[in-house]
């Protein structure tokens, strides 16, 4: 932003009225001025100032419904909107200082305290790319000075003898040079309208290439990635099944071997049926043996083949989404709670107060992870661990605990009642169960897994503890 545009639209803003600060939030990269309405002075409810110092240090002029505006107050933390909220809500616009060859702006800004006494303040910014920053003084300030971004002194800095920007305003504007600097002139931002007409405009554009491009192109390269991913994974899935495929033609040989025990039974090598077909038998295995284990090998085939079924469904599921991801783009995110629910459309347990809360009432009682498009819930404590299990959890979700080792209660959400999660969700599932346990800090560890329906907790048993049904294990290295 040149100097003589940030100079006339603060002058504009002044010119209109005396405007007063009705709220505001503060993010380390930004600092927004929501305005009180003010029909005389074309301001309507909801325009704020945005003086934003990365990735360039500009000010903007958006509606606290923007989807811009809405990007950027996610980033805000409440210790310092707080703080800056405390000297600065209720304060008036009183003058406007700067210079159209160097971008530096003062807000002389006053407000009347709840003892009536006037408070004054200055609030400083410098748009200077790379030493870009805010500073807040005051003798009436709480803390001596506030600030953000490029620490720089609270005096004017001294201006460049020339300035492009300045040379081509006086170019453009010539004798109405002085009007355009005091903000009286709309056509000091292209557009049409009023100057805040203009501002907003050119504000939504620019927001659209700092903010909002750069976020969809991150959307972008997650979903390439993603489809990628599934790409992979469907390889892997075809591969599985033509191999346990492969296995299917064991059982034939396996029947025919079984019908001829009586006579083949001790037999190895190579030999010839009663219809004439010869069988090899495995090196080292007698006939009896040989058909057991391709009965063992046809078994395993099956459920193998039965497994690489629901991972395909399951992956033609997820390729699904991705596409309605992809053909239908996520809105701007939007300040309202969105209560999150099941693939089933059923709401989640955990939004109530009392089962969201640790038992001590310090903080939340359960981390929520998503791995793979699947939520994984993990407890904190032993009470906690406890109201997770039987209260939250589903009876056909998936539960981990590391064996034999004080930890965290961990849960697979399987809103789609599956039999088995997919192997990587499981593998980091497990690695959290790991790594929030007493075993965080050793090699190797076993993780015990099954369903919520085989735990159980019988009467006088301690917080935390419970029995398992049966189980499965996993091996896996703690990993955060």
């Amino acid at each position: 932003m040149d100097a003589p545009l940030l100079l006339a639209l603060a002058r504009a803003r002044l010119l209109a009225g005396v405007g007063c600060i009705q709220n505001l939030w503060v993010s380390p990269r930004a600092l927004a001025l929501t305005w009180a309405p003010d029909r005389r002075a074309e301001w309507g409810p909801g325009l704020t100032w945005v003086f934003l110092l990365n990735p360039a240090p500009e000010l903007w002029l958006l509606h606290e419904k923007d989807a811009a505006l809405v990007t950027l107050k996610l980033e805000a933390k409440g210790d310092l909107t707080r703080r800056w909220g405390q000297e600065l809500k209720g304060a008036h616009l009183e003058a406007v200082e700067g210079d159209p060859r160097e971008r530096w702006l003062r807000l002389s800004l006053r407000r009347r305290a709840v003892t009536g006494r006037i408070e004054e303040m200055r609030l400083c910014f410098q748009a200077i790319p790379g030493r870009a920053g805010l500073r807040l003084d005051g003798v009436d300030l709480n803390p001596a000075r506030m600030g953000l971004g490029a620490i720089f002194p609270a005096t004017t800095p001294e201006p460049r003898p020339t300035s492009p920007a300045l040379l081509h305003w006086e170019a453009q504007f010539g004798e109405g040079l002085a009007a355009a600097l005091n903000g009286e002139s709309p056509e000091v931002v292209p557009g049409e309208g009023s100057i805040f007409e203009r501002h907003r405009a050119w504000s939504l554009a620019r927001a659209q290439t700092l903010i909002l491009a750069p976020r969809v192109a991150t959307v972008d390269r997650k979903l390439v990635k993603e489809r990628q991913r599934l790409q992979r994974y469907g390889e892997a899935l075809a591969k599985d099944r033509q191999r346990h495929e492969a296995a299917l033609p064991l059982r034939a040989k396996a029947q025919a071997l079984s019908a001829e025990l009586w006579r083949l039974k001790g037999t190895q090598g190579r030999f010839e049926l009663s219809d004439g077909t010869l069988i090899q038998l495995p090196e080292g295995l007698r006939a009896e043996d040989a058909a057991q284990k391709w009965y063992t090998a046809v078994k395993r085939a099956e459920r193998g083949l039965q497994r690489v079924d629901e991972l395909e469904r399951e992956r033609a599921r997820q390729l699904l989404e991705l596409e309605a991801r992809i053909l239908d783009p996520p809105a701007p995110p939007s300040e309202a709670r969105v209560v999150p629910k099941h693939k089933d459309g059923k709401r989640m347990e955990t939004g109530s107060k009392k089962d969201d809360k640790r038992s001590d009432g310090k903080g939340k009682a359960f981390r929520n992870v998503m791995v793979e498009g699947w939520e994984v819930v993990i407890g904190k404590g032993d009470a906690d661990n406890d109201t997770l299990t039987f209260k939250v959890a589903s009876p056909l979700d998936f539960w981990m605990h590391v064996a034999g080792v004080p930890g965290s209660h961990v849960i697979i959400r399987n809103p789609d009642r599956i039999s088995e999660p997919p192997r990587e969700v499981l593998e980091r599932a497990a690695q959290l169960a790991a790594f929030f346990s007493k075993a965080r800090d050793g090699g190797k560890v076993e993780v015990h897994w099954c369903r919520v329906a085989d735990v159980s907790k019988p009467r006088g048993f301690a917080p935390g503890k419970v029995m398992l049904k049966t189980f499965k294990s996993i091996r896996v290295y703690p990993k955060e």
